[in-house]
């Protein structure tokens, strides 16, 4: 079968690749694209390991076909810090200790920005409710809902 090609923009930088039809969009960030930070954690859209955003939506990139990514905008977990900064999000969950094993490290923190981008003011109800899709088996999630929370008003109170 022939492959596709894909054009489509990754972190903000226009990239191609090629992929096979049946190819996960996981599959071409961990392939040809060499994004690795993105982990299968079940393959069937349960544990969140893999979260990406498609034009500002989160969603599971073990779910979706790699060639859907033609012409959308596509942000991962290497998106995320700048250069050699961190993400205050980033910054805020070593600060807290919000990670353990890693597993879910990426999927929390893209899908924890995903939601300060949709709403800079969540309640901890808004957090626990918004990363319900991402499973970690380490921390319990208490840090991780604590380091959001204080990241959210840190950041508001740097926008001021």
């Amino acid at each position: 079968m022939a492959k596709l090609h894909v054009s489509t923009t990754v972190n903000g930088e226009p990239m191609e690749f090629l992929c096979e039809p049946n190819d996960t969009m996981l599959d071409a960030l961990r392939g040809p694209l060499g994004l690795t930070g993105s982990k299968e954690g079940c393959a069937s859209g349960d544990c969140g390991a893999c979260s990406i955003t498609l034009d500002d939506r989160l969603v599971c990139s073990c779910l979706m076909l790699a060639a859907e990514a033609e012409g959308h905008e596509l942000r991962t977990i290497e998106g995320m810090a700048k250069g050699d900064r961190l993400h205050p999000l980033q910054q805020k969950f070593l600060e807290m200790a919000a990670l353990q094993c890693g597993i879910c490290t990426s999927g929390m923190l893209v899908a924890s920005d995903a939601l300060l981008q949709k709403n800079p003011r969540p309640s901890e109800e808004e957090v626990r409710f918004w990363l319900a899709g991402n499973l970690c088996r380490c921390t319990g999630y208490d840090k991780i809902v604590r380091a959001v929370l204080e990241t959210a008003a840190e950041m508001r109170e740097a926008a001021q």
